[in-house]
């Protein structure tokens, strides 16, 4: 069974399943790899009868201290402010900073098929008293939080500290506070201009009441009292979270502690690495979530987060590289051995479950869809970019008859997937420009096993069809073998013939796209042995 189906299987009872995010700037990719996992989750506790609820937060009472998210001349006046009272910076009439980031985030996840049974903001529940008991829970008993932060994270709070950050009622700053004093209805504060070096405080003290939103929970124990108010009985987080001592060991024992309560099942889970290191919104490393979800379409970015299990991370990074058409690959792998096809190399267990819980609908026929045909998406980004070919054609032709609905639907997508691959990250040689022209200049400077091998790859196409980038490649192999000459240097003289350029696409592929006797032409005029051709366009069939 998959994790998911293995974690359905061991629970029992109603689950409430949650998560929430601190919106402060642009959420990177690498973030919808909690929702997916929550989504994934309560799909397996349906499918097990559990009733089930799914909650997203939004922590947008948290401080503003991302200095590198805020213009120069608003950083004094806006750091250590709540997210939800800093202005939106975009001015596009979203109500706050929060607002702005999160909604960008969350507009994501219908796209991807999660679909929460209620969006809360920080901001809005505060007010509503429902946090004032654990608030009160927490000032009652902040000798047993210190002793809790000391003992678990080996944290040390001064005696007068309590477990409290309130809104100024001066500078609107909630970062900058302290309370150090608590009388059964108000607490103490101070605002110091040096509590923290990303914000300055504006020596503002006082006795105020710490109720009806004019104060916060610190982080820990705001997760754990979430955990109360609204009965969370799972709750994935990530690894920085998960570690000894850490955030999650410290709001499970004040759940346990202070606010008497057993704290959600947790499900660790890895990181989204570019070049081994985290995404992170704040030092600008990772690709937005929203611009990503505009070039990947939904199946195969929540597979790029279901194929490793949670604990194991990802590397993934767009920029110049493959990693889009190999991600649909695998992607096209797991559906082939789902549907009982051969595929090539080793498919980890569960394979079935983890392209089951890929698709976007999580009532789909499985079956279906994983016999249903799809074009490699490295192909297409070849096919759209050849002028006269029609694409559509051409990939009925590969698939031998005529595409169904459901498989033009995903042609259209995955034709859209290859335009935006083509146009935002991949790497210089997956664009081309055929030259059919005549034979580039520098295809000059081939040399005599260059031109012995293309002379033996016409003979080869002209003895007998080659139907498909499958067989052309083999007959590249194979030509070069015959001619001596390394597949390196094969490639590189078929991509100056044609291209004008020592690198490319697959060639295979690249040629297949083409009139055979154009292709045939080509290669005799490349080689010294012919005229040039004179068509260019594979005629469609």
């Amino acid at each position: 069974m998959d994790w998911a189906d293995e974690l359905a299987a061991r629970v029992s009872g109603p689950q409430v399943v949650n998560d929430s995010k601190t919106p402060s700037g642009t959420v990177h990719v690498g973030s919808l790899r909690g929702p997916v996992i929550l989504d994934v989750i309560t799909r397996a506790l349906r499918a097990n009868d559990h009733e089930t609820t799914l909650l997203y937060g939004v922590d947008d009472m948290d401080p503003m201290d991302a200095q590198a998210l805020l213009t120069p001349d608003a950083i004094d006046r806006e750091m250590g402010r709540p997210l939800a009272h800093v202005p939106d910076p975009a001015g596009d009439c979203h109500s706050s900073y929060a607002r702005h980031f999160a909604g960008l985030f969350i507009d994501v996840f219908a796209k991807l098929g999660i679909h929460p049974d209620r969006y809360y903001w920080m901001s809005d529940i505060y007010p509503t008293g429902a946090m004032d008991p654990y608030i009160r829970l927490a000032l009652d008993r902040a000798p047993l939080v210190r002793e809790i932060y000391r003992r678990v994270a080996n944290v040390q709070h001064p005696d007068t500290w309590h477990p409290l950050g309130v809104v100024c009622p001066t500078c609107a700053k909630v970062g900058t506070t302290i309370v150090t004093d608590w009388d059964g209805e108000k607490v103490f504060f101070e605002c110091r201009p040096d509590l923290v070096t990303w914000a300055h405080g504006c020596g503002s003290s006082g006795w105020i009441s710490p109720f009806g939103g004019t104060a916060k929970l610190p982080w820990n124990l705001e997760w754990a009292a979430q955990w109360s108010l609204f009965g969370v009985t799972i709750e994935p987080g990530g690894k920085d979270l998960s570690t000894a001592g850490g955030s999650r060991d410290r709001s499970d024992a004040i759940a346990r502690e202070v606010f008497e309560r057993e704290p959600p099942l947790n499900v660790a889970y890895e990181f989204l690495n570019i070049g081994g290191k985290k995404m992170s919104t704040s030092k600008g490393r990772g690709a937005a979530a929203h611009a990503i979800a505009d070039v990947i379409p939904p199946e195969q970015l929540r597979f790029l987060f279901l194929r490793p299990r949670p604990n194991q991370a990802i590397e993934f990074d767009p920029d110049g590289t493959d990693a889009v058409p190999r991600l649909f690959d695998e992607f096209d792998r797991f559906a082939a051995a789902t549907a009982g096809r051969p595929v090539k190399g080793e498919i980890p267990p569960g394979y079935d479950a983890t392209f089951r819980y890929s698709l976007l609908d999580p009532n789909a026929d499985v079956a279906a869809e994983a016999w249903a045909f799809r074009p490699n998406l490295a192909h297409l980004a070849l096919l759209v970019q050849i002028p006269g070919v029609d694409v559509d054609a051409r990939v009925a032709a590969e698939k031998g008859s005529p595409l169904t609905e459901h498989e033009k639907a995903i042609l259209d997508v995955r034709i859209a997937a290859a335009r935006a691959w083509l146009e935002a990250h991949a790497p210089e040689r997956a664009r081309l420009t055929v030259r059919l022209d005549g034979l580039p200049p520098e295809a000059d400077g081939l040399e005599v096993d260059q031109r012995a091998f293309l002379a033996r790859l016409a003979e080869t196409a002209e003895a007998a069809p080659l139907e498909g980038g499958d067989a052309w490649q083999a007959a590249i192999f194979a030509a070069a073998v015959d001619a001596g000459i390394p597949a390196v240097r094969a490639f590189a003289a078929i991509y100056l013939a044609f291209l004008g350029r020592a690198n490319g696409p697959r060639a295979g592929w690249l040629l297949a796209t083409l009139d055979p006797s154009f292709v045939t032409g080509r290669l005799r005029q490349a080689a010294g042995v012919g005229d040039a051709p004179t068509a260019g366009i594979r005629g469609d069939r």
